[in-house]
């Protein structure tokens, strides 16, 4: 994959960065950080050559200086939000990140529920924490929160907040996603550092938008469209603009925020803000390590439409509104592109019409993938639906043959051990589809490796499909989407159901 992003000068840059910026508030510096801390393959596809772990690394840079808080808003809890690219809850998600930071060599110091309001789901998460001997703090909403500034920063706003206890010059307040009560969090800390004679400041570090790119850059019109349900979009900061005759890009919360945010900060010190933009505020220097703009709007461009295909089919399962849909399209007809752009698309509807000719007359939902080997020629591989398995299943299948060099002709799989399942999900499971989801594929496929050198050949090949495109002609069943996430596909579908059935298991 050609590389358009710089990582190592990235976390070079934005880690010294961070420490200047701590040093100008004397004792602590809060930070806001925006985005997923972990595994941000967002980034990693705008931005090719984005390690999608670069911020736990640039906490692994600023370990000895910096303790770190994780917020979840007690909402998401109750309402069982999901992170759709885990397909877990928020509170698992949670749960998840302090795993993942602890095994990267950092440890949270306290979770803070925000907005809490004894909700009972809630209160169960957190006695989970407590026990596991994780630090808990509840934070209530604030009346008149954020316009009443007189309530706000006093004991009965932010004073009424119990504070959560740090020692070192940098906090991390981080979430697993957006609305999650950071910001107030930050605030709140600050409330409590300044009644004590504490120097400390505030700073937001957000990847997105790129505030040194233009407005309608491709790699700044993708983050509209990764935020399109939230209705967010980005503008010019009129506050930087006035004060220094700059373009600067935001986002509109920040800018409608700004003049609130600022009352409050100097409220807070008892002295005028050092920030005179929203831009100011940010310590974001991912667009000083690109190095190939092209290759950087061409990633953007295809996550612009990435974007539009999975909203369409979230809005299938009601998971997403129209008005998201529409405004993802518009994003994408501003650059000039359509679905199609998608190199895997085609093939993938080619691959479900040739099913569908091969079976003329049958009954049934022909389903097409399409997968682009990561390859110099960009060579796409099909796959398509049978009795026998999932398209998805036979898309790997056919990929890893290639990738192993073999003749399409080879079964990697056992005809015994395809009946045997058959016959397991027949007879004893009484389903009546038999044919083998990818999750069952890959097993099956593992169990034929030990007696199947060549199938143990193909088999080592499966890594190597981590971060290929791919798109289908129908939504995948669970089992289907869990092999996928595992293997780390770039999986796009239309949105077409795979079944006819209401309920797919």
């Amino acid at each position: 994959m050609k590389l358009g992003f710089n990582s190592d000068h990235y976390l070079a840059e934005q880690s010294q960065y961070i420490i200047d910026r701590s040093k100008k508030f004397g004792t602590r510096l809060y930070i806001e950080f925006g985005g997923k801390l972990i595994y941000d393959y967002h980034a990693a596809r705008v931005l090719p050559g984005f390690d999608p772990n670069a911020k736990i690394k640039l906490l692994q840079i600023l370990k000895e200086k910096t303790d770190i808080i994780i917020c979840v808003f007690a909402g998401d809890i109750e309402r069982r939000k999901m992170r759709a690219d885990f397909g877990i809850t928020y509170d698992a998600d949670v749960l998840k990140l302090v795993d993942d930071l602890r095994e990267w060599g950092l440890d949270p110091i306290a979770v803070c529920i925000t907005r809490f309001d004894n909700q009972p789901l809630v209160k169960q998460f957190m006695d989970k924490l407590t026990r596991r001997g994780m630090r808990v703090f509840t934070h209530r909403a604030i009346k008149g929160y954020p316009t009443d500034v007189d309530l706000i920063v006093s004991d009965e706003g932010y004073g009424s907040n119990p504070f959560i206890e740090v020692t070192k010059p940098i906090v991390v307040v981080t979430a697993p996603g957006p609305n999650s009560g950071k910001m107030a969090t930050c605030l709140s800390q600050l409330y409590h550092e300044h009644k004590r004679g504490v120097k400390a400041g505030y700073a937001k570090f957000e990847t997105f938008p790129i505030w040194n790119l233009p407005l309608k850059h491709p790699v700044n019109v993708a983050y509209e469209s990764a935020t399109a349900d939230l209705l967010d979009f980005n503008q010019i900061d009129p506050f930087h603009l006035e004060a220094y005759n700059q373009v600067a890009i935001n986002y509109n919360r920040d800018v409608e925020a700004f003049p609130v945010l600022r009352k409050i900060l100097e409220r807070i010190m008892g002295a005028e803000m050092p920030y005179k933009s929203p831009t100011d505020m940010g310590v974001n220097r991912a667009g000083f390590a690109i190095e190939d703009d092209a290759i950087c709007q061409a990633a953007a461009k295809q996550e612009l439409i990435r974007r539009y295909l999975r909203y369409s089919c979230e809005y299938a399962v009601g998971a997403a509104s129209s008005k998201t849909v529409e405004r993802a399209e518009l994003l994408m007809k501003e650059l000039n592109l359509v679905p199609e752009d998608r190199s895997v698309v085609v093939p993938a509807r080619r691959a479900a019409e040739d099913a569908k000719r091969k079976n003329k007359g049958e009954d049934g939902i022909f389903c097409g993938a399409a997968l682009e080997l990561k390859d110099e020629d960009g060579t796409i591989i099909t796959g398509k639906n049978s009795p026998l398995m999932h398209a998805s299943s036979a898309v790997v299948l056919n990929a890893i043959k290639r990738l192993a060099g073999l003749p399409d002709k080879i079964d990697l799989i056992s005809k015994n051990v395809i009946e045997s399942i058959g016959k397991l999900k027949k007879d004893v499971f009484d389903m009546k589809n038999i044919s083998l989801n990818l999750e069952e594929c890959l097993i099956a496929l593992s169990i034929s490796a030990p007696t199947n050198p060549t199938a143990q050949f193909a088999m080592e090949k499966l890594k190597e499909l981590k971060g290929a495109e791919m798109h289908m002609t129908h939504m995948p069943t669970p089992g289907d989407e869990a092999g996928l996430r595992r293997l780390g596909v770039n999986l796009t579908t239309d949105p077409n159901f795979a079944s006819k059935h209401l309920f797919v298991g």
